[in-house]
């Protein structure tokens, strides 16, 4: 099993306890850095414009300008986005920018891509916000467009959503492409067709092993290999050693919040909270997932940008338990 973090970028409001834009950047970027010393085989960004799980006027660094500063600012680490929105950038100029920050990082890129789904975001940014129907149709043509950019040249397609005609997609390369989300009709059969990993958000056994389940016909109704397919989720946690105090051991990374609204936060506004959880506790939870097929967990860690002591524990004390 292989192991990622997300670095703070605000999205989460995990950065509001700093000074300013600069004191936030460098926060980000210090945790990046951290994990690039450590046993840490990926850094991750969100691709969000907004925070949640309200929008505040509040810094929220962009994704892929992110991605390329810490390309630089990172020698070993690989630098994914979990995920790329599909409505926010032309195929084509997604394949141009992922090839380009592939280059800059010498080969460190994980291309991250899912359907998008923050109206707030689209309306507020002048994204045409449209139907689900619509927004699966058009990742469904970006997907393979962006395929065929990394693999092809003079690519002419002419679909509903998307158009190019032989666009110069130099320097051609292609990063593994990660795919993020679970619909079963659409998502799933665009991973055993182009993905080179998937991702389900949830942590949860008995929706992953489902999930997988799903995927694993769509590789046999497509003549895939499922087995070259990186199977991974994400985790909320924050840790801690056996028998500590939650409130004594999350006062610094809180910061202005309650545990309970330290741990909403870290949840980042979706169903349920973030989870602090003693060592041993994450490392029963992660062999279970690794025994249902998971083989890579991407962790973010509420307040991390204010204490690293929860980074450098995970780092010691459970990452290298699954080496």
């Amino acid at each position: 099993m292989h192991f990622g973090v997300f670095v703070p970028q605000g999205w989460r409001m995990d950065l509001v306890e700093l000074a300013g834009p600069v004191e936030q950047w460098e926060a980000m970027t210090a945790v990046a850095r951290a994990a690039d010393t450590g046993p840490w085989d990926s850094i991750w960004l969100f691709d969000h414009f907004h925070t949640v799980p309200e929008p505040a006027r509040e810094t929220v660094f962009e994704a892929w300008t992110a991605t390329a500063a810490l390309a630089r600012d990172t020698q070993r680490v690989k630098l994914g986005q979990m995920v790329g929105c599909n409505g926010y950038r032309n195929p084509a100029l997604y394949a141009k920018m992922a090839a380009t920050v592939d280059v800059a990082s010498h080969g460190r890129l994980y291309a991250g891509l899912g359907a998008g789904w923050a109206e707030d975001e689209w309306t507020a940014y002048g994204y045409p916000w449209s139907s689900l129907k619509d927004r699966m149709g058009s990742f469904r043509e970006s997907v393979e467009l962006i395929h065929r950019l990394w693999t092809e040249e003079d690519v002419v397609f002419h679909g509903k959503y998307h158009s190019v005609d032989k666009p110069y997609v130099e320097p051609r390369r292609k990063p593994p492409l990660w795919i993020g989300g679970g619909g079963e009709q659409v998502t799933l059969k665009l991973v055993a067709q182009y993905a080179d990993a998937c991702n389900f958000g949830t942590g949860q056994v008995d929706v992953i092993e489902h999930k997988l389940s799903v995927l694993r016909k769509h590789c046999e109704s497509v003549g895939r290999d499922y087995n070259e397919i990186v199977k991974s989720t994400s985790l909320n946690l924050f840790p801690i050693s056996p028998g500590a105090d939650p409130v004594t051991a999350t006062a610094k990374a809180r910061g202005r919040y309650s545990v309970e609204e330290f741990r909403e936060i870290g949840a980042g506004g979706g169903v349920g909270l973030a989870d602090i959880l003693t060592t041993g506790e994450i490392r029963s939870r992660l062999e279970r997932l690794e025994e249902i097929g998971v083989q890579y967990v991407i962790l973010y860690i509420p307040g991390v940008a204010y204490d690293h002591d929860p980074l450098h524990l995970l780092s010691s004390d459970v990452v290298p338990a699954f080496s």
